[in-house]
């Protein structure tokens, strides 16, 4: 691709690099430029003009981004007609955007035409939300990067995980002090955490705050069906011998991870119940305000696994906006 000015009256068939406007005539930036405008423009006093001329073997900026777009997108997205050399993917329903940070990685270095951006890995998206562009930055680019940028990765590096649970049972322990009104409000923000993903609280139990009447309570959700279960303590998990995850044992599961690097949301415990997942809820997701909990509510409800490893990795990213109104702040008094 060469790129400089030309004399007007020698630009017919190649494209603006620049939006030219004179009386009587004018050129849009990226177009073609007809016989007749280079004619009028000439006549109109303006010599001169930035140009492109293509070289055998380029390829335009549509093209060019419309292939790798087409060549990126996984299942569950959606490639809309390139423009200005810019090609946008959307998710074709509401769940989690799955995406490989290497391999777009890979696809970046090719060369500084190609461009890939997207949204964090594990977003939470809504159907025909965008979740990435492709952008050629000159009005083309050659064959040969185009082609290393398309074999640097060999299967699509982003998909959407579409949600796929349905049926949350919800158990709640009660000691005193710990107001009704307390545990509504966290069924209603939890119930509107749900409802972007199309699941439903389908069983809720409110016991004791002992081991074994977490576990009757757990195994009877599951019984009922649910597919995913949350326990919400009455006070906030300290241990793995603690009385969440004593009852989930007791009941016959098993507890996988306490813990995660994410802050609001430490104190969370994941573990299941068969093949059915449980978590124990830290204290900050009866706050409808981001937290660690949102991170793996997402992820199990589109049927994706989380794993101690998975957790480990939130670690960047994981510092939060604090609540100022959280019973420990992180700074300042007696709070950790």
């Amino acid at each position: 691709m060469q790129f400089g000015p030309v004399a007007t009256r020698d630009s017919a068939g190649l494209i603006a690099a620049h939006t030219v406007r004179a009386e009587g005539a004018s050129l849009k930036k990226g177009r073609p430029i007809p016989a007749e405008e280079a004619q009028r423009l000439a006549a109109s006093g303006i010599p001169e003009i930035l140009a492109v001329r293509l070289d055998p073997g380029d390829v335009g900026e549509d093209a060019a981004a419309a292939r790798l777009a087409g060549h990126l997108a996984g299942e569950g997205l959606r490639a809309e007609a390139p423009f200005t050399g810019r090609c946008n993917l959307f998710a074709e329903a509401a769940g989690v955007f799955v995406v490989e940070p290497a391999r777009i990685d890979a696809v970046n270095a090719v060369d500084e035409a190609i461009t890939v951006a997207t949204l964090p890995a594990f977003r939470p998206v809504a159907a025909g939300e965008m979740v990435a562009t492709v952008k050629i930055i000159p009005y083309a680019v050659a064959a040969a990067p185009l082609e290393r940028a398309l074999a640097a990765t060999d299967a699509p590096p982003m998909r959407l995980a579409p949600y796929s649970l349905e049926r949350v049972g919800v158990v709640s322990t009660l000691l005193p002090g710990l107001k009704a009104a307390t545990v509504a409000k966290t069924l209603r923000v939890l119930a509107e955490r749900l409802t972007p993903t199309g699941a439903r609280i389908v069983a809720e139990t409110r016991v004791r705050h002992e081991a074994g009447a977490v576990a009757g309570a757990v195994a009877a959700a599951v019984a009922e069906g649910a597919e995913l279960v949350v326990a919400f303590g009455a006070s906030a998990i300290a241990d793995r011998r603690d009385v969440i995850p004593a009852g989930l044992e007791a009941a016959g599961g098993r507890v996988e991870q306490f813990g995660m690097p994410v802050d609001p949301g430490n104190l969370l415990l994941l573990g299941a119940l068969g093949t059915v997942p449980v978590i124990g809820a830290p204290g900050c997701a009866r706050s409808p305000k981001e937290n660690g909990f949102d991170f793996v509510l997402h992820r199990l409800l589109a049927g994706l696994a989380v794993r101690r490893a998975d957790i480990v990795r939130l670690g960047v990213g994981g510092l939060l906006t604090e609540i100022p109104l959280r019973g420990q702040p992180r700074s300042g008094g007696d709070g950790v």
